[in-house]
């Protein structure tokens, strides 16, 4: 099978009577959807009907989410697209607490979504994650298409051209405007075509248990802890390197937070309310009163322009040294493969040899290295590989870092050889 649309225009034969240079655009442009846009729905009542419905429906059903990241707080979502058989839905989930209720109804369905992990924080919020997966966007990228959105994937298998227009919108606003609901209903249109034609290429591949173990991978991980998650982030803050001490650091993290903080009361995106460089330049300075914190680029807005004690307060904190942020945490993962040549100079050699492995499997199976193993999985398994090495010790090490079974097959006999050769 072709994964690729012909570059040419077609040329139709003579006997349908059309004009001679009439020609078909290998891609044709899709609008509309198949089925007129429906009302968003904001009821109680309407959302009950549209579970009803979806439950007694049958076959798998297409998943979408839009947000507005960079324009308001966190990562919710502002409208759930659904479609199973014919019919679409569009749910505004602002109107409703949750939406365990679609959860329920859709519980033994399979659900389509193009790269689901980006969709899975937002729908965690609502209740919402599948039992059954077929992910669009992973299985392209194991299909071994170059270009993997879904534009591009839709482009390549289905001929379609997906207008994406409004992929940036500020889809928080209320009403949303028409346009903006047509072109949700186009992304989840489309998908159940998509995804049987990728299911077609991934078993004329022989790919198509990799993807089935992939997608049930993706099924099993819990959700993410918003919490755990936000504790340490404040150390990602670009620019946080050029502090030198530790009560500067301390000040950007308690800057961060108050940010945060703020950010959520207003709803706002934290860095839209206020940069990071903002932050970065506060903790340089450490000013210590309501002026000096106001002079900063970036503080003085009209949003802000009442919350100067808030900043002062925690800097002042920092520089007393009240609760110091440590200047570096417990490392989990290996050190920098600069250190290895001297601290563990056999690791050095199995790792480079591993990676030549994944890179050979990569290339004969045209699927991405990172979907093979994941770098972090190998530089884990290089620094700390099982001792007293074994066979089975290593198949041990394998699933527990999760590497799959269709992963272990590929790669453990290769990785046997090497890790026996050099540890056996």
């Amino acid at each position: 099978m072709s994964l690729s649309p012909s570059t040419e225009p077609i040329k139709l034969p003579p006997m349908l009577g059309l004009p001679a240079d009439f020609t078909v655009p290998d891609v044709i442009p899709l609008n509309t959807p198949s089925v007129p846009v429906p009302s968003i729905i904001n009821t109680e009542r309407a959302l009950e009907r549209a579970a009803e419905s979806l439950r007694a429906a049958s076959g798998p059903v297409a998943v979408d989410t839009e947000r507005a990241q960079g324009i308001r707080y966190g990562i919710r979502a502002f409208l759930v697209q659904l479609k199973r058989e014919d019919k679409l839905y569009l749910i505004d989930p602002e109107a409703f607490s949750d939406l365990r209720i679609i959860n329920d109804a859709l519980a033994d369905a399979e659900w389509i979504i193009h790269a689901a992990t980006q969709d899975f924080p937002s729908l965690d919020l609502l209740g919402m994650r599948p039992r059954l997966l077929f992910d669009t966007e992973l299985g392209a990228r194991l299909a071994g298409l170059e270009r993997v959105n879904l534009g591009a994937v839709v482009e390549e298998l289905l001929g379609y051209k997906l207008e994406k227009k409004h992929s940036q919108e500020d889809w928080s606003q209320r009403p949303l405007p028409e346009s903006w609901l047509n072109y949700a209903c186009l992304d989840v249109d489309v998908l159940a075509d998509l995804r049987d034609a990728l299911e077609e290429v991934l078993e004329d591949q022989g790919k198509l248990e990799y993807a089935r173990q992939e997608f049930a991978y993706l099924c099993s991980l819990p959700p993410a802890d918003p919490a755990a998650k936000k504790a340490e982030r404040w150390r990602k803050t670009k620019g946080r390197n050029t502090l030198r001490s530790v009560p500067q650091l301390t000040a950007l993290r308690n800057l961060w937070f108050e940010r945060d903080k703020l950010a959520q009361k207003k709803d706002i995106d934290s860095k839209a309310l206020l940069s990071d460089a903002a932050l970065v330049e506060a903790a340089q300075k450490m000013p210590r009163n309501v002026p000096a914190i106001m002079a900063i680029p970036g503080f003085r807005t009209r949003l802000l322009k009442r919350e100067g004690p808030r900043w002062v307060r925690a800097i002042v904190s920092a520089s007393r040294g009240e609760d110091p942020a440590p200047y570096t945490i417990p490392a989990t993962a290996p050190p920098p493969l600069k250190a290895w040549e001297t601290k563990r100079p056999i690791s050095l050699e199995i790792l480079s040899e591993v990676r030549k492995i994944v890179q050979r499997e990569s290339e004969r199976l045209n699927i991405p290295a990172q979907n093979i193993i994941s770098a972090d999985c190998i530089r884990r398994l290089c620094w700390d590989p099982p001792e007293p090495y074994s066979q089975e010790a290593l198949l041990e090490a394998l699933r527990s870092h999760d590497v799959r079974p269709w992963q272990i097959e590929i790669l453990a006999p290769d990785l046997h050889e090497v890790f026996q050769r050099h540890l056996g």
